[in-house]
């Protein structure tokens, strides 16, 4: 017996995964050779589970940007900025984010998941009350631990369920925190943002709102869904990341909070984590400013998730409530799930596989994330392979609905 031993259970479904074909787990590309498109196995795929919303990983302001600060600064900072520094890039995106948010404050991380360890283990402590959205990332959930604040969770998009628990807390002293997301990761469901804002005036919490999927979607300038629900001056903070409009890796935090800046000093993730590499800085400062000065680009994005989305549902797969760049079908258990992800790869398709637990309902899903870089040609074959597919593996019936689990 080994230290790994105690993951035997885990290791025994993994091994079941595998034996239906492909390793969702290892997929290796040959090549990515566009936003949309890659090569597995010397066969061109339609990407379609890769998170690049607006498309500008290969975008040449970006990429010349990059380069250009490699040659200037060198391949990595090799340390923390406590320990080694700030660069100048890390000050200009700070104040490139704290001024696109209209805050006062920005902070970057090194990823959107150290984002809220760091962010959420330094807000709230012990005696405080940290208020989760049931179907929070699991980033929001290991930051909670790392706080050691007591985690109350309520019903997902349910503030009558948060207006209870929190009526509970009246009178209890610490702070209250509660932290929502702005598209949910795994359905694309948006939180109910002017009803939850309602509950935490009345109730004195604070609100923290996670726009990670939602940056560069939602709102007139791309702000997320505080923008879009006009209810960003209730909101005390926001975090996302650099990994899915802006076609990087990194992480922020934005605030309008006295003594923000505290947090550079106690949150641990960013104290000790080398700071972002200066190529990555700079393709998302020049990523930022594309995403402002190109509003085409989300009206081309919103255009091709409700095609998608809609196409989907007129066949007669089960999605999420709403139209956004993740549109998941749902899958009624995991052989159906795991046959179907395989088929769709063989037939020129890469989307996500989502498991349980880590999905709503402990139901499997094929998870797809559009791209304002994608065609309506590329959308309609992901459709018509969806089609052919869900035939074959009787989850379509003549009439076009899916079988129900």
């Amino acid at each position: 017996m080994g230290l790994l031993s105690k993951h035997i259970a885990y290791s025994e479904a993994y091994s079941e995964i595998q034996r239906y074909g492909a390793d969702p787990f290892n997929v290796r590309f040959d090549r990515v050779l566009s936003p949309t498109e890659g090569e597995l196995n010397g066969k061109r795929m339609i990407l379609v589970g890769t998170n690049n919303y607006l498309g500008l990983t290969f975008d040449s302001e970006c990429v010349e940007a990059s380069v250009d600060a490699v040659r200037a600064w060198g391949t990595g900072t090799t340390g923390s900025r406590i320990a080694n520094g700030s660069f100048d890039g890390h000050v200009l995106l700070e104040r490139a984010l704290a001024k696109f948010y209209g805050r006062k404050h920005a902070m970057v991380f090194t990823t959107g998941y150290q984002a809220n360890l760091g962010v959420l283990s330094s807000l709230v402590g012990r005696g405080d009350h940290l208020i989760l959205d049931a179907d929070s990332h699991a980033s929001i959930y290991d930051g909670s631990r790392l706080g050691h604040s007591e985690v109350i969770r309520f019903r997902h998009n349910d503030p009558e369920d948060l207006y209870k628990r929190l009526k509970r807390l009246k009178g209890d002293p610490g702070d209250k925190l509660i932290v929502v997301e702005g598209i949910y990761s795994m359905m694309g469901d948006v939180a109910p943002l002017k009803e939850i804002v309602a509950v935490k005036r009345e109730m004195g919490a604070y609100l923290l709102v996670d726009e990670a999927h939602s940056m560069g979607v939602l709102g007139e300038t791309g702000r997320g869904l505080a923008e879009l629900a006009g209810v960003e001056a209730d909101i005390d903070f926001i975090v996302g990341t650099f990994s899915k409009s802006l076609g990087a890796i990194g992480g922020f935090c934005v605030s309008d909070a006295e003594d923000f800046d505290i947090m550079r000093v106690v949150s641990r993730p960013y104290m000790f984590t080398a700071s972002l590499p200066p190529a990555v800085v700079a393709s998302t400062l020049m990523a930022l400013k594309r995403m402002e000065e190109d509003a085409a680009l989300r009206g081309r994005l919103i255009s091709n998730s409700r095609r998608l989305f809609d196409g989907l549902n007129a066949l007669g797969f089960t999605t999420g409530p709403s139209a956004s760049p993740i549109v998941a079908v749902v899958m009624p258990d995991l052989p159906a799930a795991l046959g179907m992800w395989n088929a769709l790869l063989n037939n020129g398709v890469y989307l996500n596989l989502a498991l349980p637990p880590a999905t709503p309902n402990n139901k499997p899903l094929l998870r797809s994330s559009v791209s304002a870089a994608h065609t309506t040609d590329q959308i309609d074959k992901v459709l018509s392979v969806f089609e052919q597919m869900g035939r074959e593996f009787g989850l379509l019936t003549r009439q076009g609905r899916q079988a129900r689990a």
